[in-house]
């Protein structure tokens, strides 16, 4: 078993007041300093070249951390009804995320998911060449930093082969999609004549220039064995490795992104509901679009002929002026936005990402922005009625002012409520409604956007349908002919069925399709919490409505329901509810 880490001096006792939101914080900075991505996700710590211990040692000790805060936690709660733990709404409520997370984090580990990660979007690999891009590049000394931590490189991906590796040993195998779809990806980042890593350090200053070059063609000569020990040795090893995860797998993972224990049964057919719901509104506003069209045409029809931005530069300008737009139109009248707030930066995904755009959140101090990420897959044409709604979705009024507000109201709550305990199915949930509230408000007059913004709605639909169906093996219903005139009735679902499924149904290109399948399979329970988040967001927003009468405020719910932090969907509904 290793040691136990070492906790910093600062981590509170259980006699220290305000306990739940102390312990909450002291553990961001234990995180932040086993886990320095993290601290540089956070702005904790500028100039750390550190990268963490993916090994498994290393996850054991954050294991250990996350036991060390429950043992707080447990003293805290056990001083009695007028300690501040239980008295106290906001000590209240922190404490009860505290618990639910770090309980959901444990779960994961104590399975052993740590020694078989893999996706194509979050796993360590992902992390360790993404920290770059949150990094600060004004100074010298800050390009000495991204030196140095790109020397680091190759222990960090060599204690995340060791995990792999140790999960072959206990059985424990990624899904072989992943494994093939991983080794693309870093394909792409090696290059050919030049690596990512390479050319991410061609802007630092000349005076570096060699110290950076050496240390980019160390980071790149680290990505490449690991890219050809996943195709010469891993790839073999989980051939026939099934791709889905089961119910107990899955059930375990829904907890992890969702922080509640779903009916899965309920939310599969919740999940088909909604589709022929969003089906319906399709097919009204294809007509609009292409009269006589089934919506998939209509779809089509915009990918070809519609309004397009041309360029990558264009189109990065294109999506900074619809993001400053939203934020000037909402300003005061549906939000009340800190000066901080208001900026938010558009951004090109760096060559290997998956095809889904992606936001970072600013750093607790607003120096590095929130920033919103656009992967172009060599793309030089972009149709405009697919990105309107999806930047409402990540910039705003979606993931940026959620995530925005959290950090800005972080000293009212923890640290750790506007970060690091974050809840994937809240985030997500805030963006959808985000983006229904923009069509609410008259956002999405224009037939060809409305109706990119029902291929998305729709999209997050079939996300509910799939993932539970295909990592569960559910039948397709009984009466699925009858209503929408594809499928076996009975018939379990597959990879290959729900593939099918979704391009049937989706108007997304057939590269964006199969990097969201691959997405689903390597991360079980991640994008249900979509829908069901939206879900709960709009549950909470009708009962605060019906309890308020005539003078509910929109806008004072926004505003309360943002700056309450992080909560799974056991709490969402009825915090909402409240407000």
């Amino acid at each position: 078993m290793p040691d136990t880490p070492d906790v910093p001096e600062t981590f509170p006792t259980p006699d220290d007041e305000s306990l739940p939101r102390r312990i909450a914080d002291a553990y961001v900075d234990a995180l932040a300093d086993l886990d320095p991505i993290t601290g540089t996700y956070l702005g904790l710590s500028p100039g750390d070249d550190r990268l963490p211990d993916y090994s498994p040692a290393g996850q054991e000790r954050l294991a250990e951390l996350s036991r060390h805060t429950l043992a707080l936690l447990d003293a805290a709660e056990a001083a009695g009804p007028d300690s501040p733990a239980v008295r106290d709404d906001a000590e209240r409520r922190c404490a009860r995320l505290l618990r639910e997370r770090l309980t959901a984090e444990l779960a994961v580990h104590e399975a052993g998911e740590g020694l078989r990660r893999m996706s194509n979007l979050f796993s360590p690999v992902h992390k360790v060449r993404d920290v770059f891009n949150l990094m600060p590049t004004g100074t010298d000394a800050d390009w000495k930093a991204i030196a140095g931590r790109l020397c680091n490189v190759p222990e960090a991906l060599a204690g995340y082969r060791a995990s792999l590796a140790a999960g072959l040993e206990r059985g424990l195998p990624a899904g072989p999609r992943q494994v093939s779809t991983v080794i693309g990806q870093l394909d792409a980042w090696v290059g050919g004549e030049r690596s990512w890593f390479a050319g991410f350090v061609s802007a630092g200053p000349e005076a570096r220039r060699e110290e950076l070059t050496d240390a980019a063609a160390r980071a790149t000569g680290a990505v490449a064995e690991l890219r050809d020990w996943l195709r010469d040795h891993y790839a073999p090893a989980v051939e026939g490795a099934p791709d889905a995860v089961g119910r107990e797998r899955y059930a375990r993972w829904a907890r992890q992104w969702n922080g509640t224990d779903l009916d899965l049964d309920e939310a599969y057919a919740w999940g088909w509901q909604e589709f022929l719901r969003i089906d319906a509104e399709m097919r009204a506003e294809a007509e609009k679009v292409l009269p006589g069209s089934t919506p998939q045409q209509a779809l089509a029809h915009l990918n070809k002929a519609g309004e397009a931005i041309e360029g990558v530069d264009a189109v990065r300008e294109w999506l900074q002026a619809l993001m400053d737009e939203a934020i000037d139109a909402l300003d005061g009248i549906h939000f009340d936005l800190a000066e901080p707030i208001r900026r938010v930066e558009a951004m090109i995904a760096p060559t290997g990402s998956a095809a889904a755009p992606y936001y970072t959140a600013p750093s607790l101090d607003f120096s590095r922005p929130g920033r919103t990420w656009l992967p172009t897959l060599g793309r030089d044409r972009f149709p405009v009625y697919d990105l309107v709604s999806i930047w409402y979705h990540e910039g705003v009024p979606g993931h940026h002012l959620q995530l925005a507000q959290w950090v800005y109201v972080s000293g009212e709550l923890s640290r750790y409520q506007a970060t690091v305990g974050s809840v994937s199915a809240n985030l997500e949930g805030w963006a959808l409604y985000a983006e229904r509230l923009m069509d609410e408000l008259g956002f999405l007059t224009d037939p060809a956007q409305r109706l990119g913004y029902l291929d998305f709605q729709m999209m997050r639909a079939i996300r509910v349908i799939i993932d539970i169906g295909m990592h569960l093996q559910l039948p397709i219903p009984q009466d699925s002919v009858e209503k929408i005139g594809w499928g076996q009735p009975g018939e379990r679902w597959t990879p290959e069925l729900a593939r099918e499924f979704f391009g049937r149904y989706s108007g997304r290109s057939a590269d964006f399709l199969d990097s969201e399948l691959v997405r689903y399979l390597g991360m079980p329970g991640q994008a249900i919490g979509y829908k069901l988040g939206e879900r709960a967001w709009l549950t909470g927003r009708e009962a605060a409505r019906r309890a308020h009468g005539d003078a509910f405020d929109l806008k004072a719910w926004h505003m309360a329901a943002l700056s309450q932090g992080s909560l799974g969907l056991d709490d969402l509904v009825d915090e909402l509810s409240r407000l």
